[in-house]
């Protein structure tokens, strides 16, 4: 199979390009500084040359608050972008993937969202990447939208990372506590999508690792498998942070009951923790702690 990724630099991108690898498998992932998504010339000049049977899109432009300070950037890379390479896809008649994100929902429900809720985002950033996905479903057949959420890996920034940096500074942390989302460690994530291309479950599909918590959850948890646990640690109400863009305050992903896709068997999100941990070297007696809690 010969797969086309874009945003193979990224947390996800370096997982997706490391789980499709494999025996007859073609991969070409095209770099930033090679390839502008904003520019449709080249979008399509890659599809020409490379002819992809699959296509997974994991470019974005995903910092939230610069999105909401500069929307006409989250729109040309986050809607058009993805509209050139969907109708790219489409010329070629190769199927894609789409990686999505909790941020089209507005958080007011409190049961887990699944993929055909309405989506109402509060953010440019959440709007972008409804744009996107409504490119993808409009130009192309064959897709899966992938919607995900918290996701942490060895790639690149993350809350947890950020949590173990400051506790090793001895600076007190303070961590939200009214968020709640489906943590996702970002190897799993890629695990599940280089499954679900070969398959035909077309459609929209939330993929996260099981369970859900709160940002100060999430944080705690990190800094107890670290061996950080006496680190001090307080949780605060969003609204204590004075940033640009809104954040929806529930935003568990689930998919309907009895699904049998790849991101059904997702490990709960404790054990994906310490998995990463583990894979940075900073997990102290965290698999032992996980036996015990079960």
């Amino acid at each position: 199979m010969r797969v086309l990724v874009f945003g193979g630099s990224g947390m996800l991108g370096s997982e997706l390009l490391k789980a499709l690898y494999g025996p007859g498998e073609q991969v070409f992932a095209p770099s930033e500084g090679d390839l502008d998504i904003a520019d449709e010339a080249a979008v399509f000049k890659c599809f020409a040359d490379f002819t992809p049977e699959v296509v997974v899109h994991a470019a974005a432009y995903t910092d939230v608050d610069g999105c909401e300070t500069n929307p006409h950037l989250a729109n040309r890379v986050n809607v058009d972008g993805t509209a050139y390479i969907a109708r790219a896809a489409a010329k070629v008649d190769a199927a894609m993937l789409y990686v999505s994100t909790d941020f089209v929902f507005d958080g007011r429900k409190r049961t887990p969202y699944l993929p055909d809720d309405a989506p109402r985002p509060l953010s440019v950033y959440g709007a972008s990447k409804l744009a996107g996905e409504k490119q993808v479903r409009g130009r192309t057949e064959r897709h899966w939208i992938v919607r995900t959420a918290w996701l942490f890996g060895a790639a690149g920034r993350n809350l947890v990372r950020t949590v173990l940096e400051r506790a090793d500074g001895g600076r007190q942390l303070e961590v939200v506590d009214d968020q709640v989302g489906s943590p996702t460690y970002a190897r799993d994530l890629a695990a599940a999508i280089a499954q679900v291309v070969t398959t035909d479950a077309w459609g929209t599909w939330h993929a996260t690792n099981g369970g859900s918590c709160s940002w100060f959850e999430l944080a705690k948890e990190a800094l107890a498998l670290s061996g950080r646990a006496s680190a001090e640690i307080k949780p605060i109400p969003s609204a204590r942070l004075t940033r640009p863009a809104r954040r929806p305050p529930y935003s568990v992903l689930a998919n309907p009951p009895g699904v049998d896709t790849p991101f059904a068997s997702l490990r709960p999100w404790q054990e994906a923790l310490a998995a990463y941990l583990e894979e940075i070297g900073e997990l102290d007696g965290g698999r032992e702690r996980l036996i015990r809690r079960a």
